[in-house]
């Protein structure tokens, strides 16, 4: 981990977008007469925070230098700032850790026997940048056949923003995912911004996909949790799944993430789904030596029927 510097501009921008969503009701102010833009003034934050209005301007403007902790917390409270958008604030003020930019990390042989015992729960190995390193067969055929795909294609946020059938699979819920996803990547990103790969990932996926750039551009930032989501197969029919991530670098973003049956029903399809595929490796890995950039990959055979 290294220390990040701050990012000005970006700063500017976040809590210009927040002032936005700030109505003077919600702070107790009357609504003052017609106003110019939505949320509040400037000079409304700034007496909210106890800062001089100068200063506050030049915050947003991205030319305050050494802004204390103490302005930003007032600033956070007076802008209604969650725990993932406070921390957003944070990294971007330089006051979080970076992430220093390596390889994608490896897949230990008992991270790859946890995801085969899960089965026939679907999961997976990922980073925070929604990159797949390994997944077993109820992941890899939830939805399609993701060994199928070229490595580089082998991310979430890609698969859901351009592939029809991850995003197909969605139904109703597709905005809400697609814009969560948007959401965390954008949360750390300023982590990352020295990595190569994140800023490929983000390029390809603003060239790619429209969906994509319109939630990006909302500012809207999100943290982890278990998260109910409801799914579409065409191997499995409906499932109703908790959606949640066991960590295994938090600092880094790092995790196995599952998905568990919510009711009954979808429990027993994934038993059916898990002895469709049966004959399938428990579990594949790209290899982080080199040859995932040449588009191998290591199985892992499983439990009786794998």
């Amino acid at each position: 981990m290294t220390s990040t510097t701050p990012d000005r501009a970006a700063l500017g921008a976040f809590l210009r977008e927040r002032r936005g969503r700030v109505t003077p009701g919600d702070v107790g102010l009357p609504a003052g007469g017609r106003r110019r833009t939505p949320g509040l003034r400037r000079e409304e934050v700034a007496q909210l925070a106890g800062v001089g209005v100068t200063w506050y301007t030049w915050l947003e403007q991205g030319r305050a230098r050494n802004v204390s902790d103490q302005v930003l917390e007032a600033v956070a409270r007076v802008l209604r700032l969650d725990g993932a958008e406070r921390r957003h604030l944070m990294v971007l003020a330089g006051r979080e850790t970076a992430v220093a930019p390596g390889p994608p990390p490896g897949v230990r042989p008992e991270q790859l026997a946890v995801l085969a015992g899960l089965l026939p729960y679907p999961a997976a190995v990922q980073t925070d940048a929604y990159d797949l390193l390994a997944a077993n067969r109820a992941y890899r055929y939830l939805f399609d056949d993701l060994d199928a795909r070229p490595p580089e294609d082998r991310n979430c946020a890609w698969l859901m923003f351009t592939e029809p059938r991850w995003r197909g699979a969605l139904g109703e819920a597709e905005d809400t995912v697609l814009h969560n996803i948007a959401a965390r990547l954008r949360a750390r990103e300023p982590e990352h911004r020295d990595d190569p790969r994140w800023s490929a990932l983000l390029a390809r996926l603003r060239a790619s996909s429209a969906d994509f750039v319109r939630h990006w551009e909302s500012y809207d930032v999100a943290g982890d949790g278990t998260q109910l989501r409801h799914y579409r197969s065409a191997r499995a029919g409906r499932l109703d799944v908790h959606f949640q991530s066991l960590w295994l670098d938090r600092a880094r973003g790092d995790r196995i993430i599952v998905m568990t049956p919510a009711d009954e029903a979808t429990a027993q399809r994934l038993e059916r789904l898990d002895a469709l595929v049966g004959a399938a490796p428990a579990v594949t890995s790209r290899e982080d030596d080199g040859s995932a950039r040449r588009g191998l990959a290591v199985s892992v055979t499983g439990p009786a029927g794998g």
